[in-house]
């Protein structure tokens, strides 16, 4: 069996609040693309993983979000089934597009079909993970608030078949590195339109990373380009474009150095 992991966008991420507990209140706009990474299983006595994939490397079996969804749906479960576990990691790591959230959304999604336990565990057990988790476990679009985990309907259907590209610059951000930094200023609500909105983590991970500015000034010049952002924590960044053949087209041009996919929303 087989399910896909696809990556998350942020299409606009409000930092409203600072709480006690080292978490944040945020406000944010959850995207879907149509592609990112795959997990695959089959039966078997005990919990195995194996990964592959071109980020492969440096990812530990044991810490990894899909060992840990799987044993928290066994035990939430009470199952003592297991399953041989397959990660095909294609998106970059520690990018801001989900992918270890995605991961174990999509390793609840394909054990509870595996071993047949009940539906209503993958909502409970993607709590238990992290913010983004719930989200990815339907991969539909969705407003989000609280810690990310508090969603809400958001029509994105005008939206749905939009040519994207997603560009990183070869840098990985720590997640928790950036919002540790956020000076606490609030700059207001998400507004109606996304479009009018912002992401306060950007101007962080530009500090730290600036070939961010670099990506998005060289998405924001390519022909057929309608938006461009840096998404999550970074340094992912997406532009959404007006054409499969224009976002074609600034795929090919894409800098040496500089990973890319060409996909487009779910």
């Amino acid at each position: 069996m087989r399910e896909p992991a696809p990556a998350k966008l942020n299409l606009a991420l409000h930092v409203r609040r600072r709480r006690e507990d080292g978490y944040h209140e945020l406000e944010t706009i959850f995207a879907f693309c149509i592609d990112g990474d795959w997990i695959e299983a089959k039966e078997a006595d005990d919990l195995s993983l194996s990964i592959k994939g071109p980020f492969a490397d440096g990812l530990n079996v044991e810490e990894n979000l899909v060992m840990r969804a799987a044993q928290a749906l066994q035990e939430a479960s009470g199952t003592t089934r297991g399953a041989t576990l397959t990660l095909d990691k294609r998106l970059p790591l520690a990018s801001g597009i989900g992918g270890g959230s995605a991961d174990a959304a999509a390793t609840l999604r394909l054990l509870t079909s595996l071993w047949g336990t009940d539906t209503a565990l993958i909502s409970k057990t993607a709590i238990t993970l992290g913010a983004d988790v719930l989200a990815c476990v339907f991969s539909l679009p969705a407003k989000g608030d609280g810690v990310g985990d508090i969603l809400s309907p958001y029509d994105l259907s005008d939206l749905s078949g939009t040519p994207v590209l997603l560009v990183n610059p070869g840098v990985s951000l720590s997640t928790a590195d950036i919002f540790r930094a956020w000076d606490g200023t609030d700059g207001g609500p998400l507004p109606d339109d996304w479009r009018d909105g912002r992401n306060d983590l950007e101007p962080i991970a530009r500090a730290r990373a600036p070939a961010i500015g670099d990506v998005l000034r060289w998405l924001e010049q390519r022909a057929g380009c309608r938006y461009a952002r840096m998404s999550g924590s970074g340094a992912t960044c997406f532009a959404l474009f007006d054409t499969h053949e224009q976002r074609d087209a600034a795929a090919a041009l894409s800098p040496e150095g500089w990973w890319h996919l060409a996909t487009e929303l779910r």
